[in-house]
C-alpha cells in the first residue's frame, strides 16, 4: 500500500479498482481448487516456503487474500485471515491462541454460539472461562489477574452494552492480557478496536461486512504474528477456509459499507426516538455515537423491551415488513423475540440467557424506507395491545 492510499478516507479507497487485469474495477474470481507451476524450481521453493505462490485454495487464494487485504486496511491491522462462518473465525482464533489450563474473561451475554463453543468444547478441553459485565472490563482492573485472553463484544449480544476498549486494553498490557473482540456491531466504520490497544478483532462478515444476506463468513484482523499463527495452525488444519465465490461477493459488499452504515444509523436514530416515546416500550437498547470512547456511530441493531401490555407473539405475527428470522446485518428487516430464544434447550443455554428480559425484542433495522418500517412497528403495536 502506498503513502497516499494510507491518507485516503475509507469510501474512497473502497472505490479504487484493487488487482483487476485489463482495467477491471473488480478482482478476477480465482474459482479454482490448486495452482499448478511451470517447472520443479518454483514448485519446490513454494513448498520449501520460500515463494508465496499461491498453491491450495484450502490455505491461499488471490480473491481471498484481496477481500483480507481490504480488511486489514479498514480495521488499520498488519494483516487478516477469512474464514468459512463466523464461527469459524472464533474457533479458529481461540485454539490458536488458548491452550488447557488458561483462562478466559468473557464478556456476559456473548454471542449464544461462541457461549456454546466455551461451555461445550473449550471447558471440557481444560479453558476456565468466567463471565463479566462489560463495564466491568475497564472499572475493575484486577479482573483480569491470572487471565491468559479477554473475549469481549461492544456491545454485547440482546443486551447491547458496552465496553470501553481502550482502558480494558490498558488493563490487559498491565497483566500480560491478550484481548480479542467481535466487532461485527459497529464495523471499522464506527469502531476500530485495535486503534484502542485491542489485539485480534474478528467479524461475522456475514452481516454488514457482507450485507446482502447471501453470503456466510469470517474474518480475523490482527498483527502479522498472530495472524501467522492462525495460517499456520488452525486455517490449514481446521479447513475452514473462505471460498472464492464468497471473498468475491464481500469485496463487493465492502464497496457499500459506509454507504449503508449511515443508512442503518439513520433508520436507527429515527427509531431510538421514536419508540423511546411509546408507552408500551420500558427500555431501547442501542448505543449511540460517543457512548464509550471510540465508537462513533450506531448500527441497525438494537432491543426493545416491551412493557406488559404487549403480546409478543401477536406483535410479531402481525409485522409485515419485518421477517422472524436470526442473523442481521443485511438489506432486510428482522425481528427475533427473545421468548423464542429462551426456550432453546440445555442448561449451558440457560446460563447464557441468565438476566435477559423475557419481554426483549431484537429489531434488525434493514434498509428499506424508514417511514414504512416506521407504520409497520405502529400497526403491529396497535394491533398486539388492542
Amino acid at each position: 500500500m502506498t503513502q497516499s492510499d494510507e491518507a485516503l478516507a475509507m469510501e474512497t479507497w473502497l472505490s479504487q479498482p484493487h488487482g483487476g487485469p485489463e482495467g477491471s474495477v473488480t478482482p478476477p474470481l480465482f474459482q479454482t481448487s490448486l495452482f499448478t507451476f511451470d517447472d520443479f524450481a518454483s514448485f519446490e521453493a513454494r513448498m520449501a516456503g520460500h515463494s508465496d505462490r499461491a498453491l491450495y485454495t484450502r490455505v491461499q487464494n488471490p480473491t481471498v487474500a484481496a477481500f483480507e487485504t481490504a480488511m486489514a486496511r479498514l480495521e488499520g491491522g498488519a494483516a487478516a485471515v477469512g474464514f468459512a462462518s463466523g464461527m469459524g473465525a472464533i474457533s479458529s482464533t481461540l485454539f490458536a491462541l488458548l491452550k488447557p489450563g488458561d483462562r478466559v474473561a468473557c464478556v456476559e451475554h456473548v454471542y449464544p454460539d461462541a457461549f456454546r463453543l466455551f461451555e461445550q468444547v473449550l471447558r471440557p478441553w481444560g479453558v476456565e472461562i468466567t463471565y463479566h459485565a462489560p463495564r466491568a472490563f475497564a472499572e475493575n482492573p484486577e479482573l483480569l489477574d491470572g487471565v491468559t485472553l479477554a473475549y469481549l463484544e461492544s456491545p454485547n449480544s440482546s443486551m447491547m452494552e458496552v465496553t470501553d476498549l481502550g482502558a480494558t486494553a490498558e488493563h490487559a498490557r498491565r497483566h500480560g492480557v491478550l484481548t480479542v473482540i467481535d466487532n461485527s456491531w459497529a464495523t471499522p466504520v464506527f469502531q476500530r478496536p485495535l486503534e484502542q490497544g485491542i489485539d485480534v478483532v474478528l467479524h461475522s462478515a456475514s452481516k454488514y461486512i457482507s450485507g446482502h444476506s447471501d453470503t456466510v463468513a469470517g474474518v480475523v484482523i490482527s498483527s502479522d504474528e498472530i495472524i501467522a499463527k492462525l495460517r499456520g495452525l488452525t486455517l490449514p488444519l481446521f479447513g475452514a477456509k473462505l471460498a472464492p465465490f464468497e471473498a468475491w461477493l464481500l469485496v463487493r459488499g465492502l464497496r457499500t459499507l459506509p454507504a449503508r452504515m449511515r443508512e442503518h444509523q439513520r433508520t436507527a436514530d429515527i427509531f431510538v426516538d421514536r419508540l423511546s416515546s411509546r408507552s408500551e416500550v420500558a427500555k431501547v437498547r442501542s448505543p449511540g455515537p460517543n457512548s464509550v470512547p471510540g465508537l462513533t456511530g450506531r448500527s441497525g441493531l438494537m432491543s426493545v423491551e416491551f412493557t406488559d401490555a404487549v403480546d409478543i407473539p401477536r406483535f410479531a405475527d402481525a409485522l409485515k415488513h419485518f421477517r422472524l428470522g436470526v442473523s442481521w446485518g443485511g438489506f432486510e428487516s428482522l425481528v427475533v423475540p427473545a421468548a423464542i430464544t429462551l426456550k432453546q434447550a440445555g442448561p449451558k443455554n440457560s446460563a447464557q440467557h441468565f438476566g435477559v428480559p423475557e419481554r426483549l425484542v431484537r429489531l434488525s433495522l434493514g434498509l428499506e424506507d424508514v417511514e414504512d418500517l416506521w407504520r409497520d412497528i405502529e400497526r403491529a403495536l396497535d394491533t398486539a395491545t388492542a
